[in-house]
């Protein structure tokens, strides 16, 4: 499944990049075309944190997010590194007492924060205290208040960018204002960028959002969850391998990366990519395949002798078909998720007991009933025995697309 999004430069005085405004797009056409807005602001920062990677994204530059009122009082900025961000609220965001509080807190844990679309009129803005930058639309500003607003607000702090700047004029114009950050068509237009989504299927998204809305928190149901659901999972590792965790060692579990989160963080993050993907369609066979793996590979972690090495093999024959889902080498994706060593070598295709349990499954499925023979001798395990397994996986994975809801505790 592609997806899409796209970023517009934001230049300094002198025309370096100082960040990337990143914009929601459903498809290549140059345009927002969203109308959920919330879901719109949850997609581009679940894509660009999780799935493209914010330093592909702006080569370490700041990502400047629009965000609204509901997103702003949820609390989901704070998933995202400080220093990685500006905050950029909406014109039409009602500045109440709990956007007022919920600005005040993102300031003293050092997120910046950007004002759209402002105009002179709203100088009593309550917000502009938090204000670190102030974004003047150019099309619907007369050319006094430009200046004006420059002049009323130098002894702030505040720094000023003017954007939709269409002409040279414009941009010569606003420079000798003041104005220290510019953008706009004239110097170029959203760049449009494509990647290979994981699908995620609706239901799996639904069972989250009631689990993480339980008054108790539990990990280990959780983790059945997302061990259904291979885009989760990848999202969760990816995230956690991120530089904002700095983790000293690999994980080696999907129940230990929750841990790691904690509670509070687990509920943010999920409520963010369950609303970024409910709308997504059913999954496709690549998808279920990696399901059929994974279970494939837990299951025989006993028979092998492996059984303290299930939740790896689970890894393993979750990814193993990562790459042919996001269409993209294996070894770059192995780079961005913290798996461990030995997980990360049998994905390669080097000889280990996790690789040989993949290969069992592997040459099943192709009818080499010699190979078979030669890994179930390796591995200790009944040949009779791989047949039912592997049926059992299958069934395993139809019921955990198929199942009903779980009721509410």
């Amino acid at each position: 499944m592609d997806t899409f999004i796209a970023r517009q430069p934001i230049f300094d005085r002198n025309k370096k990049v100082y960040g990337y405004e990143l914009l929601f797009r459903s498809g290549i056409e140059n345009f927002f075309n969203h109308s959920v807005p919330d879901q719109a602001t949850s997609k581009v920062i679940s894509d660009s944190f999780f799935l493209f990677g914010i330093p592909s994204l702006t080569g370490g530059k700041r990502a400047f997010i629009n965000v609204s009122e509901d997103f702003l009082l949820g609390e989901y900025l704070f998933l995202i590194p400080k220093e990685q961000i500006v905050i950029e609220v909406l014109e039409n965001v009602s500045v109440n007492s709990q956007v007022i509080q919920a600005c005040e807190k993102l300031k003293k844990k050092g997120y910046l924060i950007a004002l759209d679309d402002f105009v002179y009129e709203d100088s009593s803005h309550p917000l502009l205290r938090w204000a670190d930058f102030v974004k003047v639309d150019f099309l619907s500003t007369e050319p006094e208040k430009r200046k004006e607003l420059i002049e009323k607000f130098s002894g702030r702090g505040i720094r000023f960018l003017a954007e939709k700047l269409e002409t040279p004029l414009s941009f010569r114009e606003a420079k000798i204002f003041g104005y220290q950050y510019f953008q706009g068509y004239f110097f170029k237009k959203p760049d449009i960028l494509a990647s290979k989504d994981i699908s995620g299927f609706k239901l799996h998204y639904l069972h989250l959002l009631q689990e993480i809305h339980r008054p108790e928190l539990n990990f280990k149901q959780l983790e059945k969850i997302i061990k259904k659901e291979v885009s989760i999972a990848y999202k969760l590792l990816r995230y956690i391998n991120s530089a904002y965790y700095g983790l000293p060692n690999k994980i080696s579990s999907i129940l230990q990366a929750l841990t790691l989160l904690g509670e509070k963080e687990v509920r943010k993050w999920c409520s963010l990519i369950t609303l970024a993907h409910m709308g997504v369609d059913k999954p496709e066979e690549l998808v279920m395949e990696a399901i059929v793996r994974a279970r494939f590979c837990e299951s025989m972690a006993p028979m092998a002798s492996l059984p303290q090495q299930k939740d790896d093999l689970f890894l393993l024959g979750m990814f193993s078909l990562i790459d042919a889902i996001l269409d993209r080498p294996i070894s770059d994706i192995l780079d961005e998720i913290p798996l461990e060593e030995k997980i990360k070598m049998a994905l390669l295709g080097e000889e280990n007991a996790l690789r040989d349990v993949l290969e069992t499954l592997l040459v099943y499925q192709k009818g080499n009933w010699e190979k078979l023979s030669k890994y179930c001798q390796k591995l200790c395990v009944k040949e009779e025995l791989i047949s039912k397994l592997y049926w059992d996986s299958m069934k395993w994975a139809q019921d955990s697309f198929y199942s009903e809801l779980p009721v509410w505790r």
